[in-house]
């Protein structure tokens, strides 16, 4: 399904030019037009899903293995120092454009990039009692 409202849509399916690096009957994978680092491409599924929350099992399971095969030509190609996967869910986690999709971000020595995460501190007790909540 597409949603004729969402530009990812129209870019993963062709309606919208874009640079593409990659494209199969699935997927597609584009430049990001505001790339955060030589080579930041991302990759998106021509068919609408929201989020990961909506995204159905078989096309995740050809997500990742795509993600990686795009990060090892990339890799190879531009030089790059090391790499980032990222996939934000909601916009409260960076989420912007309502479609799934992965970015794949080279990453470089010199890049001045800062996407590390802080550890927040939570104590042992606190740790036990959201493993709980999640196991039950």
């Amino acid at each position: 399904m597409r949603d004729e409202n969402c530009i990812f849509c129209k870019i993963a399916n062709g309606e919208i030019p874009s640079r593409t690096l990659y494209e199969d009957d699935a997927f597609r994978v584009i430049l990001d037009l505001n790339p955060v680092t030589k080579g930041h491409a991302l990759l998106m599924p021509k068919e609408h899903y929201k989020n990961l929350y909506e995204l159905e099992d078989s096309t995740a399971a050809k997500a990742l293995p795509l993600a990686k095969k795009m990060a090892a030509v990339m890799t190879e190609k531009l030089g790059c120092d090391g790499f980032n996967v990222i996939q934000n869910n909601h916009e409260i986690a960076g989420q912007t454009v309502f479609h799934f999709h992965i970015h794949l971000i080279p990453r470089y020595h010199d890049d001045k990039q800062q996407l590390v995460m802080k550890p927040c501190g939570m104590t042992a007790e606190e740790m036990d009692a959201v493993r709980e909540l999640i196991a039950e």
